[in-house]
């Protein structure tokens, strides 16, 4: 795969971003208040490396990734309300764009294409993150976990962007670091990138998701952006 795929048949009216991992580095506010829950539950804190690439699948993966197997679901249910309490009242204390997703949402703008999140992150993390970080204005769609009846990997929060947005999903690339982002753009028949830089595990083979295109850096995305509109 090359970052300069440029399909004949493809015009770019959208580009849609994953929002944890992809647009957004929210890594230090999240693994901050895991560490927080863990401790005030009694329970060692853990380094970043070892949960941040479970960021993509959930708080709730993040927990059982920092316990033993014989932690009972009850007392990790206390840790995640503990946890996401704590990110709510958090939400962008640390959180940073990733560098040259700046750059890439001016050139964005800048072309008149739209541009817009599809996250499985609910709304009541999205939409405080959003306007902390001044893009609600800017989004043509904002697309959370609990906005569709069924989060990606289903095609449906995909379809309900294009909706918000005003554009054809066939004219729309979509982001993200997680194989069920590439799956939820391809089902949806949009064309899809796989974010390198983000929050990926260890044994993720992400040349095998199916992606149109792997990308090693926002800036990398700037090029393929302007390779698609040189049709």
């Amino acid at each position: 795969m090359s970052i300069d795929f440029k399909p004949l048949d493809f015009k770019l009216s959208c580009v849609l971003f994953d929002l944890d991992g992809t647009l957004v580095d929210t890594a230090p506010d999240l693994l901050a208040c895991l560490n927080q829950a863990l401790s005030h539950h009694g329970f060692a804190a853990v380094p970043p490396e070892t949960v941040k690439p479970f960021i993509s699948f959930g708080a709730a993966a993040m927990i059982r990734k920092s316990l033993d197997s014989n932690v009972s679901d009850r007392r990790q249910a206390e840790i995640l309300d503990f946890m996401l309490d704590c990110y709510q009242r958090n939400i962008a204390e640390h959180s940073v764009f990733f560098d040259g997703i700046v750059e890439t949402l001016a050139l964005i703008e800048a072309q008149g294409l739209k541009w817009g999140v599809v996250t499985n992150k609910r709304e009541r993390f999205t939409n405080p993150l959003m306007a902390a970080l001044a893009l609600t204005d800017r989004a043509a769609c904002i697309i959370s976990g609990d906005s569709t009846a069924n989060p990606k990997p289903h095609p449906e929060p995909m379809l309900a962007a294009c909706k918000q947005a005003g554009v054809n999903p066939l004219e729309c690339v979509y982001i993200g670091d997680a194989s069920h982002d590439i799956t939820a753009g391809k089902n949806a028949r949009m064309k899809t990138l796989a974010a390198l830089y983000g929050y990926l595990k260890p044994t993720d083979t992400p040349e095998s998701w199916g992606a149109d295109a792997l990308i090693a850096s926002p800036k990398q995305l700037s090029t393929w952006i302007n390779s698609a509109l040189c049709r």
